[in-house]
């Protein structure tokens, strides 16, 4: 009897130290139709916005601790959201042209996130490789996760993916035409 007790209080030990130790990874998909991207482009004279739609995409949790993450971007899915009738169909037809994100020759982007720094409770650092026609830069930004959402503010130089109608940085003389390098995307996340 002693030593089936001596056995089990053994076993118990062992199995409580292993779990310890043992991690609790897991990769979570994001609810693509439940999960928004919103872009936002400035100009001299103003500014535009739309949205974008997530292909597919997932982040990785260890111990509900954020680690990493996946995500691909349709690209073909570009749609301006403050213009309509036929200027919002000349912008969204130009954005996906060759002037801009060329979707015909690249109709996806993605985002690896390569690290992950806890920023105090529920926030993150994230460090990850935006890819935008065929290019890859890294990208810094700040995620935020309360339950099943998380939100990403990201600020990304167009010129960076060789996006470079309209810019000041390669182009003189276009006064009120130039369109600023900076686009913003808003990114809120259900998975």
């Amino acid at each position: 009897m002693k030593n089936l007790f001596k056995t089990t209080v053994l076993a118990a030990l062992i199995a409580f130290v292993s779990f310890s130790f043992t991690s609790l990874s897991e990769t979570k998909p994001v609810k693509i139709s439940e999960s928004i991207v919103v872009w936002k482009g400035y100009k001299v004279t103003g500014s535009h916005e739309g949205t974008i739609d997530l292909k597919n995409g997932n982040l990785s949790f260890d111990d509900s601790v954020l680690v990493g993450g996946d995500f691909e971007i349709d690209m073909t899915t570009i749609n301006t959201t403050d213009l309509e009738g036929k200027m919002k169909g000349n912008l969204d037809g130009h954005l996906k042209s060759d002037d801009f994100f060329g979707v015909a020759n690249f109709p996806t982007a993605s985002l690896k996130i390569t690290k992950v720094t806890p920023n105090g409770k529920n926030a993150y650092n994230v460090e990850g490789d935006l890819t935008i026609k065929g290019k890859t830069n890294k990208q810094v930004f700040t995620m935020s996760i309360y339950g099943n959402k998380a939100t990403a503010n990201l600020k990304v130089d167009r010129t960076k993916y060789d996006v470079r109608y309209g810019s000041t940085s390669f182009f003189d003389g276009l006064k009120d035409k130039a369109i600023y390098d900076e686009f913003d995307l808003n990114v809120d996340l259900v998975f």
